[in-house]
Formats: C-alpha cells, sequence, structure tokens
C-alpha cells in the first residue's frame, strides 16, 4: 500500500503530461501512486493515459498509473472530488497537468507531515516557481485579503527573497501542486446529490482550494508552505491565458460563495465595506482589460445563486470561535502582505 496518491485532473493537456511525468518518475520519495482524471479530452490525453497504466512510471514501473475517464468536462472540483473518492492513501497530491516537480517535490513535503506528530497540519504548500524563468515565484503559498481577493504569496517576485525561504502558516494552499491530509480533507468534506465532495463542485474552477484550505482553518487545521519543496508551473495551462472571459467570471462568482459560506453573519456585515471596496476595484480594473462585463456578470451570478450553496455554510460553535478570529487575523496579515508585495514588484521591480 503506497502512503501518498498524486491526483492529476487533466483537460486536453496532453502536451503536458509527458513532461509532468517525467518529473515525477524522479521522485526520490517511490511512496506513491498516480490517479489521472482526465475530464473528457478530445487531444489523445486518454490514449496516453492508457499506456501510462501500462508501463507504470519510472525504469522499473514501480510507480502505479490509474486513469480515470470521465465523458465530459466537469472542472478542477469535479476531476478531484473523482479522484479523493478513488483515493484511500494516507496522503493526497493533488497537482496541475502543468507542472515539473523537482526530484525531492513529495520527499520534501512528507517531511513535513511526518514532523507534525500532532496531526494538526492538513496541508503543505510548496514553493511554485514559473517554468520559464525559475528565480521568479508563481506562488508561496496562498493568501486571502479583507477586501476579499485571492492572491499568489510572492507571485512575479525573486524566489531568494529571505521571507520566501522560510517555512511558514499560510491561509491556502495552492491546489496546484498541494498534499493533503486525507483524513483532514474528510472532516471538512460534505454530502451532495452525487455523492461525497471535498471540493465544492458549485465553484467549477477557481478559488476551490481557497475554500478547502478556509474549511480547514475553521476547523482547527493549520495549513505550511514549504519552500524546500519545488515545482516549475506553467500557468493558465488549462484556461489558457490569465484573463480570460470564462475565468473572470467564475472568479467573480466563487468569490461571493467563499465570503457566504465561510464568514458568519457578524463577521460578514463587518468585513462588507471592505469587500465591497474590493468588487468596485475588481471591477474598474477588470473595465480596464476589456472584462468588465464578465466581471458584473460573474458577480451577479454569484448574487443571485447564494441559495444553492446556502446550505454549505460553516456551522459556529463556541469551541470553534479561536479559529474564525485566527482567519480573521491572517486575512488582516494577508491584506498588508498583499500590498508589500505589490509595491515591491511596481516600485522596486524586486
Amino acid at each position: 500500500m503506497k502512503k501518498i496518491t498524486v491526483i492529476i485532473p487533466n483537460f486536453n493537456g496532453r502536451k503536458f503530461l509527458d513532461p509532468c511525468m517525467s518529473a515525477l518518475a524522479k521522485q526520490t520519495c517511490r511512496d506513491f501512486c498516480v490517479l489521472v482524471v482526465d475530464n473528457g479530452s478530445a487531444d489523445g490525453s486518454a490514449e496516453k493515459i492508457r499506456e501510462l497504466e501500462q508501463t507504470g512510471l519510472g525504469p522499473d514501473g514501480d510507480i502505479p498509473v490509474k486513469g480515470v475517464y470521465l465523458p465530459e468536462n466537469t472542472g478542477f472540483s469535479g476531476a478531484v472530488n473523482v479522484g479523493l473518492r478513488e483515493t484511500d492513501t494516507e496522503f493526497a497530491v493533488l497537482l496541475n497537468n502543468d507542472t515539473e516537480a523537482y526530484p525531492d517535490y513529495l520527499e520534501k513535503m512528507m517531511l513535513v507531515m511526518r514532523e507534525d506528530t500532532a496531526g494538526t497540519i492538513a496541508a503543505v504548500s510548496p514553493l511554485m516557481l514559473c517554468l520559464t524563468d525559475p528565480t521568479v515565484i508563481d506562488s508561496a503559498g496562498d493568501g486571502y485579503c479583507l477586501v476579499g481577493w485571492a492572491f499568489q504569496r510572492g507571485v512575479g517576485r525573486h524566489a531568494d527573497i529571505p521571507k520566501f525561504r522560510e517555512r511558514t502558516g499560510v491561509f491556502s494552499a495552492c491546489a496546484g501542486a498541494a498534499m493533503y491530509r486525507k483524513s483532514a480533507l474528510d472532516k471538512v468534506s460534505r454530502e451532495g446529490e452525487d455523492g461525497r465532495w471535498w471540493f465544492d463542485p458549485e465553484h467549477f474552477a477557481y478559488l476551490e482550494d481557497m475554500d478547502v484550505s478556509y474549511r480547514l482553518l475553521l476547523s482547527g487545521f493549520d495549513i505550511v508552505y514549504e519552500p524546500a519543496a519545488k515545482v516549475l508551473h506553467a500557468g493558465s495551462g488549462t484556461s489558457g491565458s490569465r484573463y480570460n472571459a470564462f475565468k473572470v467570471r467564475l472568479a467573480a462568482r466563487n468569490n461571493v460563495y467563499l465570503n457566504v459560506k465561510n464568514q458568519p453573519f457578524l463577521q460578514l456585515l463587518v468585513n462588507l465595506p471592505f469587500i465591497l471596496f474590493g468588487v468596485i476595484v475588481k471591477q474598474i480594473f477588470f473595465i480596464g482589460r476589456g472584462f468588465g462585463r464578465d466581471y458584473f456578470l460573474g458577480f451577479l451570478e454569484g448574487i443571485r445563486k447564494i441559495p444553492r450553496v446556502w446550505p454549505h455554510r460553516v456551522r459556529v460553535t463556541l469551541s470553534a470561535l479561536p479559529n474564525f478570529f485566527k482567519a480573521e487575523l491572517l486575512m488582516i496579515d494577508d491584506t498588508f502582505s498583499y500590498l508589500g508585495d505589490l509595491i515591491a514588484r511596481k516600485i522596486f521591480h524586486r
């Protein structure tokens, strides 16, 4: 029995599969298997996955590969949920198909989990570096601002900056390459019409990992960023670009879901002026990039569909109150962190 299942959602990502699998075949940690969930690809991905099922990974084929072939695109959330239902290992790693992991990537994340004898760490987020320039950070874990903005810590900054070379707690793990303790995920899972889910299928894609991390934090778990674990990331491998109408609309909608589901009424009331300020700034930003209508329609869709996610709102108990305060303090800290990164990139080019 392997200890880790590496789940790779794939949608028309045939061109990424070879380098992604090649990097996994070189891992110093061999205690894992690979599960590729194909979202109805039409680019030859299924044929490649079936080939890998026969050969396995590594010179001896010691890393087994299994494929799950879905008839249609169920989004990142749908594919990951299918993968997690198939997973009975102690740990699950969610890995984007447009990544190339460093050889000791899994080993370094496992070390963090093994050192956590109390089992309070639910997820480990690695240092994700830009595939085209590995000296530049793609994500050093994810943060969440009071104004309702999720962001990649350190994005666009140099990887040698001291604060990004230290292990630290973060608001969210980036599910593009994160390791999760399966038992922790199980504690925040929900039952839906199509069975058990961990990543909210209403999100489809974008901010679903932030939502999971938020629920883990509110359940008393910790999320850790580990810079010694590294992966290269192409970025937007499935969506095709950093900004497009589909991505902007879904992110705007899912941001409404995120706040409504995870903030109790009083906390939401306190944070509402900041959140509305964030919505206005984002609206102006996307108008300038030609996606103003998409952002607005996504935001309205999120408001209109609140009843769909309302049943999954977190329950507030007296024992859980410290966790809500912890999340609020992290959001305050992340707001200043985001501003600091923005100033450093735009003014000091560092």
